[in-house]
């Protein structure tokens, strides 16, 4: 359930940036403000409910990695790259973790990968690969490497928050983590924003204005949420496959609301995509 949500709100927030920043809002103050919505608004939901905590010692190394890595990191590596990349590819590449996490789970987590969940990150890299189309994208640009850079890094920098929060589990709940996540990621995200553009604004449109609401207070603290959860329960490879189905949604998302066209790469590679997230999943053999 939690991979589902995560998976359904991620896919809707790339297709709303784009909208948000091509309507004047600028990608780093974007990023801070949706970090620091998603802030407030998951402390109010928590202080609502009476589970708002203080974090203890065993916190600090989640808080800090999904903090500084998976939201700060990647929000500003991220958020950039859609002002040159388009929507449905900044989703595949932001979220290609399973390029990153096969080795990390190998020579880090020391994870034992079945030969289904090898067959599941083919599958995954295949359907980025044929979703991206490589030999379509002009790399004679350079703004156009240095996006696809980001986005890639913006990957790595979630992969190894993930191997973190593997390594050194909280004793808190990851919903009760989350104000605090989004406080490290604000910290670090502002003066960023400041120092890269100083004369920056979060848009004047309708569109700037819900974009931001919606992924700050809703999009983002559930889909990080779920993210979150799904790290800690589900081995690492499982949940970075898991995890491609995001982009595969946000192209379809990205067809319907931003008039890009459906093409045979499009249902090819999310055809791949899924498939290999039902090999991740699938139950293996148990052994008495």
């Amino acid at each position: 359930m939690a991979l589902a949500l995560s998976t359904l709100f991620f896919a809707s927030a790339w297709p709303l940036t784009k909208q948000a920043i091509a309507a004047g809002t600028t990608p780093s103050w974007f990023a801070v403000g949706r970090a620091g919505l998603s802030c407030v608004g998951t402390a109010l939901l928590l202080g609502m409910v009476g589970r708002f905590r203080s974090p203890g010692r065993a916190d600090v190394p989640a808080i800090l990695a999904v903090g500084a890595l998976q939201v700060a990191g990647y929000f500003a590596l991220a958020h950039e790259a859609v002002a040159w990349v388009s929507a449905g590819r900044t989703a595949i590449l932001a979220n290609t973790t399973t390029v990153w996490i096969v080795p990390l789970s190998l020579l880090v987590l020391h994870e034992a990968i079945p030969a289904r969940r090898w067959l599941a990150a083919g599958l995954g890299v295949a359907g980025i690969a044929v979703l991206t189309s490589p030999w379509s994208i002009d790399w004679g640009s350079p703004s156009v490497i240095v996006g696809h850079a980001f986005l890639l890094g913006a990957a790595l920098s979630w992969s190894l928050a993930m191997v973190v929060t593997r390594l050194a589990p909280p004793s808190l709940s990851m919903l009760e983590l989350l104000p605090w996540c989004f406080l490290v990621a604000s910290a670090l995200l502002a003066p960023l924003a400041w120092v890269h553009a100083p004369d920056g604004s979060f848009g004047s449109q309708p569109i700037s204005w819900f974009a931001l609401g919606f992924i700050g207070f809703i999009a983002g603290p559930v889909g990080t949420w779920g993210v979150m959860e799904a790290t800690a329960r589900l081995p690492a490879l499982v949940s970075s496959v898991g995890f491609l189905a995001a982009p595969a949604l946000s192209l379809v998302l990205s067809n319907l609301f931003l008039d890009e066209p459906f093409t045979a790469d499009l249902l090819l590679g999310a055809g791949l995509i899924m498939i290999g997230v039902v090999c991740a999943a699938w139950p293996g053999r148990r052994i008495r």
